[in-house]
């Protein structure tokens, strides 16, 4: 059975005026975030070299490995959230203190996402679990370490877990995952994206708009997607795509095929730390009850933190970003 923490040392007790869920939620990837995030992680990007990933079948996954300039202590991947990429605040943020405390990082964009629309001709989806594994450990043997870590958020939380679930299967030897407010039960945050604060539904379209025109631009003469203004709400878009451009039979099957509640993570071996809030907008936190519990898997849920947020000062600093160097230790 896993464990539950609420401990001291786990505490995050942000200062008032950065304790709302909405206001740590827009600040986990607004622009505010993303300059502060930046300034601090000069030494991380100016190691960063782009990667092509061959992810086997034809696909292939743009990333930034940065390498420390001797023995690192090991290798931390990170994988972003939906629409977001490589460059988000919080992948920058994070693999900034991983890369400051002597950890080689690697960022990787998944499918269509970062500008890479014109790498790969099928659309990106979130049951594309294989290729986001193979591409995880094409990563590991590409860069040998002492250690190998998976860091996820989000949806790359969910593929985090989904791809621990099924190590032996990508050959993959991680040594700890780590997820951070990890998509669970996507019927469960299409609800709450269609009947919460009206923001996360229209940020989300809004990018995902212009994800799609931009992949139909590189492959004018396979998709004409038409005005997507048409469809006014996340669940009608995601129904047109999922039956036009996907194997599922309908929306139902796809959301399903990417939840990690049931015995999704029943056989799961490798330790991992689940972080989630209770004020998270986005993923409600009792689905939780509905996972798999090995002793493998531990849950932090902490009273406050927002979606991906956990900001902690008005100097934008991430709790998580510390939490993240104190599990890799």
């Amino acid at each position: 059975m896993s464990s539950l923490s609420d401990t001291a040392t786990l505490a995050f007790a942000p200062p008032p005026g950065l304790r709302h869920p909405h206001v740590q939620s827009i600040l986990a990837s607004g622009p505010f975030r993303a300059r502060t995030a930046r300034k601090r992680a000069a030494a991380l990007l100016a190691a960063a070299r782009p990667e092509i990933l061959d992810c086997g079948a034809g696909v292939r996954l743009l990333g930034y490995h940065s390498a420390q300039p001797d023995r690192p202590r090991g290798l931390v991947i990170l994988l972003h959230g939906w629409e977001g990429s490589a460059d988000s605040s919080y992948m920058i943020s994070a693999g900034a203190r991983a890369f400051e405390a002597g950890f080689d990082v690697f960022r990787l964009n998944f499918r269509d996402h970062g500008e890479t629309h014109g790498l790969n001709e099928e659309l990106f989806h979130s049951c594309r679990l294989d290729e986001v594994g193979r591409a995880v450990a094409r990563v590991a043997r590409l860069h040998p370490a002492p250690r190998v870590y998976l860091v996820g958020y989000s949806l790359g939380g969910n593929f985090a877990l989904r791809i621990v679930a099924n190590a032996s299967r990508f050959g993959l030897d991680l040594r700890k995952v780590i997820a951070v407010c990890p998509v669970l039960h996507p019927h469960a945050t299409m609800r709450a994206l269609e009947n919460g604060l009206w923001i996360y539904r229209r940020y989300f379209l809004s990018r995902w708009r212009r994800s799609l025109a931009a992949k139909a631009a590189a492959f004018p003469h396979l998709y004409d997607f038409g005005d997507l203004r048409r469809f006014r709400t996340l669940t009608a878009t995601t129904a047109f795509f999922v039956e036009r451009y996907t194997e599922f039979a309908n929306l139902d099957a796809y959301l399903e095929g990417y939840s990690l509640t049931g015995p999704v993570l029943a056989d799961l071996a490798v330790p991992a730390r689940l972080i989630a809030a209770r004020d998270d907008p986005v993923i409600p936190h009792d689905d939780l009850a509905a996972i798999a519990r090995t002793d493998a898997l531990e849950v932090t849920l902490l009273p406050r933190g927002g979606h991906c947020g956990f900001v902690e000062s008005f100097r934008l600093t991430s709790w998580v970003d510390e939490r993240l160097v104190a599990e890799l230790a």
